[in-house]
């Protein structure tokens, strides 16, 4: 592999790297276009190589990031050399693509890039792709170059006709089964759960994550002939009590610190990650001690990051009514002193009055900013505040400004001793929070667990 950058460095506008991911945009007439017939297709091209020799792939409405981040540290410190792939990205596109704990370079995407291209172009006709599918055949293409042990891919949309699911993975997880995306997954969980479980296959392990699973997600996951393993049934997890928590599947009782991502729903995630490494016992060395010290170590920007104030700026990409109300939960057990402030943006695709109708009797006022200038999807500021107003107790605060860093600026402007200022939705949102916490030289503060910041 070439030598990393700095890993504070965003892109270049004009670097190569940057200039392949414009093309990329430009040639697909549509953002995102599910199927895997192209996808698979341009694989074949490029000799279909296994991106390593273990493959577990993430899937899920919510959780799919941190569960990547929980198994890629508990992988990492047990001696493996891991790749993960994730998405989207926060600030730079590097981020997607990890090898050994480390964002691959801009030299690597480059030249993954370049022969994902050729593979497009040449043997017959053209081939279209989305710039999601190139990042992903991009991804797989260094993945199998690597020298790995293990890969980790995240779903980036459903599962069955998501590009990531041209591999056939060892291992499948599925976290949660929630409303997003409909018009690409359906309109009720049932639905939306067929679709999600086509990530796995027959005979091998398909963990869920979510113990309240819908008939769909267990249908299908029957159907496919799947080692089906449920939490709540074939495996389980305490509520945490002084500083641990107890997980266990019939054969195995471990007992471990609170892993240092402080939401309620990280234990979730890390009972399945478990679930999936406790499945692939024969064929991975099982080390106890290792998997304490993953759990103990993942990190994750943007899940309810904490950066000391004054005032405290929360940090998270809750953007559907589900994350939104594990958002709500953290906040309620964990109250501010003073006034909770929002800062608040959305892509015009997110049902925006659900996320604000989950959070909004634990919000005193709110700084919505437009991504209409971030994304073609982005919602501008006077649809997004007409969208949330109906939902929002009588008298509440509502300021508006063109963009993200003007609303964060305003909330830091209105707040007072005490506040907390919370900024969620996109991951635009939450990339435009990091840079603002940058700017002002906040420090991370420790983690609601009471674990010291990295």
């Amino acid at each position: 592999m070439p030598a990393l950058p700095d890993p504070q460095s965003p892109i270049p506008e004009s670097s190569p790297l940057a200039d392949w991911l414009d093309y990329q945009q430009r040639i697909h007439p549509h953002a995102i276009e599910l199927g895997l017939d192209r996808v698979r297709e341009v694989w074949s091209r490029l000799g279909a190589p296994a991106p390593a020799p273990l493959v577990i792939t993430v899937g899920g409405t919510n959780g799919k990031g941190s569960t990547v981040a929980l198994l890629e540290a508990m992988l990492a410190a047990a001696g493996k050399r891991v790749g993960a792939y994730t998405s989207p990205h926060l600030v730079r596109y590097n981020e997607r693509v990890r090898v050994g704990g480390r964002e691959v370079d801009d030299a690597a995407l480059v030249e993954a890039f370049e022969r994902v291209e050729a593979a497009r172009m040449g043997q017959g006709a053209p081939v279209a792709l989305t710039y999601f599918e190139y990042g992903t055949l991009a991804a797989l293409w260094i993945f199998a170059h690597a020298g790995l042990d293990i890969a980790v891919l995240e779903v980036g949309l459903g599962g069955r006709l998501d590009a990531v699911n041209i591999i056939d993975a060892d291992a499948a997880i599925v976290t949660t089964v929630d409303l997003d995306h409909q018009d690409f997954l359906g309109n009720d969980r049932d639905t939306i759960g067929r679709e999600k479980a086509g990530i796995f296959r027959h005979g091998r392990p398909a963990i869920i994550g979510d113990p309240a699973a819908p008939s769909g997600l267990l249908d299908a996951a029957g159907q496919a002939g799947a080692d089906l393993r449920l939490a709540g049934r074939e495996f389980r997890w305490t509520p945490p009590h002084a500083g641990h928590w107890h997980w266990s599947d019939g054969m195995l009782d471990l007992d471990f610190a609170l892993p240092h991502l402080a939401a309620p729903c990280q234990l979730a995630n890390a009972a399945a990650a478990l679930a999936a490494l406790a499945a692939l016992r024969p064929r991975l060395e099982w080390n106890p001690r290792a998997i304490a010290e993953g759990l103990a170590a993942a990190r994750l920007p943007a899940r309810l990051q904490r950066f000391a104030g004054p005032p405290e700026l929360v940090i998270d990409v809750a953007h559907n009514p589900q994350a939104a109300g594990v958002l709500a939960e953290w906040l309620a057990a964990n109250p501010a002193a003073g006034r909770t402030l929002a800062v608040f943006g959305a892509l015009g695709d997110k049902d925006v009055a659900g996320v604000a109708a989950q959070l909004a009797p634990r919000i005193d006022g709110w700084f919505l900013g437009g991504l209409d200038g971030d994304s073609p999807r982005g919602l501008g500021v006077a649809a997004l505040a007409a969208r949330i107003t109906d939902v929002l107790p009588g008298g509440t605060e509502v300021r508006i400004a063109a963009d993200m860093q003007a609303a964060l600026a305003s909330a830091f402007t209105a707040a007072r001793a005490g506040d907390r200022i919370v900024a969620f939705g996109s991951f635009f949102v939450a990339a435009a929070a990091l840079d603002f916490a940058a700017s002002r030289g906040l420090a991370e503060a420790a983690p609601a667990t009471g674990r010291p910041p990295p």
